[in-house]
């Protein structure tokens, strides 16, 4: 690494906060990861093959591997929050002001 890629680089709180332009879109793209990774753990603890799971979900197979290899620009927050209703998952959501904010994001699922 040379001196001057030293000095330009950044510390970022989460890997969202450095693929964002905005915190508003970090916080996004982290609660769309959370709802895709409980979404995913539920697949995976009924045992369901991506045909099944995409039979029981009612959408194609193709998007659930879309879900399982986490393709996020792929999903709304709507879509997740209705995927993690159809395999049984409750979304809680919690709104804080932002300077009280914990560090790290957390959806309830």
């Amino acid at each position: 690494m040379t001196r001057q890629q030293e000095n330009t680089q950044q510390e970022y709180a989460s890997v969202f906060d450095a693929l964002a332009d905005t915190p508003a879109e970090a916080e996004n793209l982290e609660v769309r990861s959370q709802l895709m990774r409980a979404i995913r753990d539920r697949i995976d603890e009924f045992g369901w093959s991506q045909q099944v799971a995409a039979d029981n979900l009612g959408v194609t197979q193709p998007r659930i591997s879309e879900l399982k290899n986490g393709k996020l620009s792929r999903f709304s927050i709507d879509v997740l929050v209705n995927l993690a209703t159809k395999v049984g998952l409750v979304v809680e959501v919690r709104v804080v002001e932002a300077n009280s904010a914990p560090s790290t994001r957390h959806v309830d699922a």
